[in-house]
């Protein structure tokens, strides 16, 4: 038996793809998600080999649902949205179905996986979100999974972020959450007149800049509200003082 999962909130394309998969009689669908939020939730609870995932939903994005999960199964995205596809397939996507879409599109994709799962290097290679087309909503938030809770923290909220090997630290009045990201995507996703990269291990929202100190020799810190000292670098002393307009 192959285990899906069909998340998207149109209840209408929910139903398109329980009836194309009528012919697929060892797939059984295990659970219908209206959202992401039920989306991790399903996909923690019955471990699918293949799901069905939207895009565009209520409350968080098929893309920032990916990222909560480890490990991930296989993934046909189905959305109206053609813009997406680029970033679809660079989060090692399956297939991509754009609505709506036939029944023969459909068999297509679902074939292509299932030729994909007999293939071991295929099936086991890590899924990857690293947008290059952020989205507003990325833009304006950082979705984060602490424990089983599903959390998203307004960009406003953010004190700083720090790399940390594989991951950025996001750090916030309420704790500290790790985001299999890096930052460069942050550099390149969040808002540049608020967020500024001042060193490779550091980015600063604008809003938490104090004051700006000389430190040993001719190297900066940065002083932060919550009393940090972030050091610059070079680069990083000359970027924000271009914004700063100093």
């Amino acid at each position: 038996m192959i285990k899906c999962l069909i998340i998207d909130d149109e209840p209408l394309a929910r139903s398109l793809v329980l009836e194309y998969l009528q012919r697929y009689p060892d797939m059984k669908v295990m659970q219908e998600c209206n959202d992401g939020f039920e989306g991790v939730k399903a996909i923690m609870q019955h471990q699918p080999d293949l799901i069905f995932l939207d895009i565009q939903m209520p409350k968080i994005s098929g893309f920032e649902m990916l990222e909560l999960v480890d490990p991930a199964p296989g993934v046909i995205f189905t959305t109206a949205f053609d813009a997406h596809a680029i970033k679809a397939f660079e989060a090692n996507a399956v297939d991509y179905l754009l609505k709506p879409f036939s029944q023969e599109r459909f068999d297509a994709a679902v074939k292509k996986w299932l030729a994909q799962r007999g293939n071991t290097a295929a099936a086991s290679s890590p899924l990857s979100v690293e947008a290059t087309i952020p989205q507003p909503e990325e833009q304006a938030r950082i979705v984060v999974k602490a424990g089983n809770d599903i959390r998203i923290i307004p960009v406003s909220e953010v004190l700083y972020l720090e790399a940390y090997d594989d991951y950025v630290k996001v750090h916030t009045a309420g704790g500290c959450f790790l985001k299999k990201k890096t930052m460069g995507y942050y550099e390149s996703t969040l808002p540049r007149a608020q967020f500024v990269r001042v060193h490779r291990s550091y980015m600063i929202p604008l809003s938490q800049l104090t004051r700006i100190e000389p430190f040993e020799k001719d190297s900066h810190v940065a002083l932060l509200k919550n009393g940090l000292r972030v050091p610059l670098s070079r680069s990083g002393y000359t970027k924000l003082k271009a914004v700063l307009g100093i």
